[in-house]
């Protein structure tokens, strides 16, 4: 059986040669690949149904792109990288000096060998994109440009997987599914998502509600809070957009949500302040960013972030060919996974409990839960078995004292300096003998 390392690799390779967009067949084929790792239902929306103030473009259909000079020599195809054609790039069939040809033609001369990727979604027109190495190399004469492409009425689609929890309480996790072969800035937020899935759909007595979302990115994200928007803004009590989560000695990333109420702010600022995990923050902007834009909108303002690690913008390799697997690698896609699970299990754990024996010190020794003699010698004891320093007692103890409904547990382990693992460990023993109740996700009476 194939390891979750080499699951992910296959997955990849699977992904990344595929032709994708806002609409058309590369999402659906992406979308079915998926499918093998995650129990996804598909979506369509057709062409022209008005979503807010957007409207669901024309399906792009692409099937050849190509450059040849006039002795019929092929200088670049889309069949050997995908990014060679101007993303939703209209049909050409023409021939024409190079001065004419130029204007049509990408490149970005600080990265003379990348290949730039470049999308005209809502303006029809033409072009292609090559390396400005290349594109310095390109002799006076004539050349055939030739682009065999369709906008047609057609549809967008998108996908979503519900886990079921205990509650309806929601986390939203979402990731976009439309640019075309590009490691990082593509295929990070839905491979960690789909293993994400995997990882949680283990959790046997799961509290939340998992709503696992893959979309085109900006519109598609539209058209989801367009069908969606009222359930989740009843429903979602945290969540993430995952975008650009490779990168090789780069720490995870949070940008904040809008919602300053957001649960998922407050776990952040947690693990920084106790050094329990390597995150850099970033503030919340409309101005930059990925689909928590349309999740964070003010009619909207979901309680959702985003997490990265390889910022969007701030590599070499942002929107352009230099963005491959090697400089994403594979083992960043794992520790993303570990990271952005160890956060869901805190979000599981937090919220508000309630002692349900608060009048006076639970008579603790009478549930296995003290020593039941009192010697010099025991001192560092939790119970008659457990010689630990009194870690587990302490933090039994604490938990007890502050579970009024008023205090969460993060604000316990804040409270208290008692690292959370002995914080959660205290709390399965405790409900199991039936001394606590909860958690809570609002504050609530200690006698209700």
């Amino acid at each position: 059986m194939k390891n979750e390392f080499e699951l992910m690799d296959q997955l990849f390779d699977e992904l990344l040669p595929i032709t994708r967009s806002i609409t058309g067949e590369g999402v659906r084929k992406t979308i079915n690949i998926l499918k093998k790792f995650i129990p996804l239902e598909m979506f369509s929306v057709k062409t022209g149904t008005k979503v807010f103030d957007w409207e669901i473009p024309k399906e792009w259909v692409i099937r050849e792109a190509w450059i040849k000079d006039e002795d019929g020599n092929e200088i670049i195809n889309m069949k050997n990288h995908n990014l060679h054609v101007l993303n939703y790039s209209v049909p050409v069939n023409k021939k024409m000096s190079l001065e004419e040809l130029k204007p049509f033609i990408h490149t970005i001369p600080h990265l003379p060998d990348a290949i730039p990727y470049v999308t005209s979604y809502y303006k029809e027109r033409w072009g292609f994109c090559m390396s400005y190495n290349q594109f310095k190399s390109l002799k006076e004469g004539t050349y055939h440009a030739f682009i065999d492409s369709e906008l047609k009425d057609g549809e967008l689609n998108y996908a979503h997987a519900i886990l079921p929890g205990q509650s309806s309480k929601e986390i939203l996790i979402s990731t976009y599914i439309c640019h075309p072969s590009m490691a990082n800035n593509e295929l990070s937020g839905p491979i960690v998502a789909a293993f994400l899935y995997n990882r949680m759909k283990e959790y046997r007595d799961r509290k939340f509600t998992y709503r696992f979302v893959f979309v085109p990115e900006t519109i598609g994200s539209i058209a989801y809070l367009h069908r969606f928007g009222e359930h989740l803004r009843k429903n979602v009590y945290s969540g993430f957009v995952l975008t650009c989560l490779g990168g090789k000695n780069y720490p995870l990333s949070f940008k904040r949500s809008r919602n300053k109420k957001a649960p998922i702010n407050k776990i952040v600022d947690y693990l920084i302040s106790t050094g329990e995990m390597e995150l850099i923050v970033r503030p919340f902007t409309p101005t930059h960013g990925s689909d928590e834009r349309q999740y964070c909108s003010p009619g909207f303002n979901l309680p959702v972030g985003q997490f990265a690690r390889m910022v969007y913008g701030q590599y070499k390799g942002y929107h352009n060919s230099l963005d491959t697997k090697e400089v994403m690698t594979i083992e960043k896609l794992i520790d993303g996974v570990n990271e952005i699970e160890k956060i869901l299990k805190i979000q599981e754990w937090d919220g508000y409990y309630i002692n349900t024996n608060p009048f006076g010190e639970v008579k603790l020794d009478k549930h296995g839960l003290y020593p039941d003699i009192n010697t010099p010698l025991n001192g560092n004891a939790s119970n008659n078995q457990k010689i630990d320093n009194r870690k587990q007692l302490n933090a039994i103890l604490t938990m007890l004292n502050y579970s009024d409904g008023e205090h969460s547990l993060l604000d316990i382990a804040q409270l208290s300096g008692i690292h959370l693992d002995n914080l959660m460990n205290a709390i399965k023993l405790l409900k199991e003998k039936g001394l606590l109740k909860g958690p809570y996700y609002e504050k609530r009476s200690l006698f209700e």
